[in-house]
Formats: C-alpha cells, structure tokens, sequence
C-alpha cells in the first residue's frame, strides 16, 4: 500500500508542493488584528511580512483540532497508511495537538495507521526532510525505509538563522528590547542554530559581508559534501539576498541544487521580514 505523507505549513514548502507530491497539507492559524486566518491558504507571507512593517503584531497557533481530527478521519475511513512530519515540538504544539488527535480518532478507528514524526527542524529544514520523503514513498518505498530516511535527516540537518531587524524579537519576546535597540544602532546581526528543536543564538556578526562570511565559514565546518547536497535557503520576503546567498554557497561549494522559498507566517511573524536561513546536513549517506 502506498504512503501518504502529511505535512504542516510551517515546513515553508510552496502549497503547490502538496498537491503535486500528493502530501497532505495542515496550515498552521495566523492571527493577525483580531482575525484568524489559515497559513498559505487564507493568508500569503507577504501579506504578513508588509503588516509587520507596518507595525501589525500578527501572532502564530497551532493547527485547528476539528480540522487535524477531520483529516486523520479520512485516513482511518480510506484505510490509508500516512507519516505526519510535524514541526518542532520544541517552537510549536503543533506535534502534541497531532498525537492527541490521532489518538482520539483512534478510539473510534483502532486501525489507524498513522505515524507522527516530532521533526525538531524548523523552516525548511523541516522542509528537507518531508522532500526527501515525499520522494520515497513516490518511489514506492516501505514505511519503514521512510521512517528511517525521516530520522536520518532528522538526526543530521543543519539550520543557521539570522534576521534582519531585532525589533521583531524583541516585540516576540525572544529577545529585550534594550538589546534590539543597540544590536539596531550597531548594526549587529544575531546568528542562531537549532539544537534539540531549539532556537539558540549562536553568535553575534557586525554587517551583512561579515555575516555571509561567517556563515559560509560554518558551512564548512558543520557540512559533509556540500556539493552533492539538496541545500535550502528560506527568505523573510527577501529573495535579493536569498539569491546572493544562493551564488555564494554555489561559488563556494558547486553546489547545483539550491531550492529557495519564502518563509512562512507561522515563523515570520516572530523574526521578521530580511530573515534568512540555510540549511543542509552535516553527514550525507
């Protein structure tokens, strides 16, 4: 039987992904002025990105559970076989309200075979490793060469974060306001990693240039084959720089496929507009 794989927005894969890999999509909500709307569905990131420069505080939530428990339903009532690979439970609830919607489901359709996979990537890291098993299971590959694929990339990937602007941190909270101002007047620019799931700041980089710099440095350390890799590039509304970037890494590494795509409502609206974020393994099989 064939694998479906499942996958929410917050994996800042285009919506025309989906359908033409045929993965089930799950939005994550935005809010934003008092209004709820669906990610990539009801709401564009630009239209996030331009109400935050305009000085609108959109806030992010999880999936809807009528809708997560509406979807799985279907999967119990078609008897199909899924893989949902969820954001990190680390920045979201978005896996734990899964779990608890599959379990639910369950109690009424005991053969539900639905795995939930807790990614810890963010972005399109998160976005890597539901590509890669998109593929596979297109392929016709088993659940379990799937599964294992997913960890592996899971295990492996690597994600550097910078924004352009602290304000927007600040105003999340990750950050105080104190240290937005004078990161601001310096003109310093935060470099984050995800560990365990996490968002943590790496380092702190004076100037875009040095920025680049630093971060191709770190690619080299942290990469494996670079130049045989599908690496990504995720964008803040963006794509100047996230072009640079993209000739920078294949300068520096001949890397061919390079796959940019914005980023998404559900973690632009906490780092901002100007983000960039890279992401790639630091061990290829």
């Amino acid at each position: 039987m064939a694998i479906t794989i499942l996958a929410d927005s917050a994996c800042d894969l285009p919506l025309s992904f989906y359908t033409e890999n045929n993965v089930s999509f799950i939005p994550l909500l935005v809010n934003l002025e008092g209004k709820n709307y669906a990610d990539l569905q009801t709401i564009t990131p630009k239209e996030v990105y331009d109400a935050m420069r305009e000085g609108k505080a959109p806030k992010t939530s999880q999936p809807s559970p009528e809708y997560v428990i509406e979807l799985f339903t279907q999967f119990a009532k078609e008897k199909r076989q899924g893989i949902y690979i969820a954001f990190s439970s680390q920045l979201s609830g978005t896996y734990q309200t899964a779990v608890m919607c599959r379990d639910q489901v369950k109690d009424q359709y005991p053969e539900l075979d639905l795995e939930i996979i807790d990614t810890k990537c963010a972005s399109l890291g998160a976005g890597l490793v539901v590509k890669s098993a998109a593929q596979l299971a297109t392929n016709g590959a088993s659940k379990e060469e799937i599964l294992e694929d997913i960890q592996f990339h899971i295990n492996h990937m690597e994600h550097l974060f910078t924004v352009d602007d602290l304000e927007y941190l600040a105003r999340g909270g990750r950050i105080s306001k104190a240290s937005a101002f004078v990161g601001g007047l310096l003109n310093i620019k935060p470099l984050l990693h995800v560990e365990n799931g996490k968002l943590i700041p790496l380092e702190k980089v004076r100037g875009k240039k040095k920025l680049m710099k630093r971060i191709l440095e770190l690619m080299h350390e942290r990469g494996q084959n670079l130049h045989e890799q599908s690496i990504a590039i995720s964008h803040g509304d963006d794509e100047e720089a996230a072009l640079e970037y993209k000739a920078a890494i294949q300068a520096e590494f001949g890397t061919k496929d390079v796959f940019i795509n914005t980023v998404g409502a559900t973690i632009g609206a906490h780092a901002g507009p100007g983000t960039i974020a890279i992401f790639f393994l630091n061990k290829t099989k």
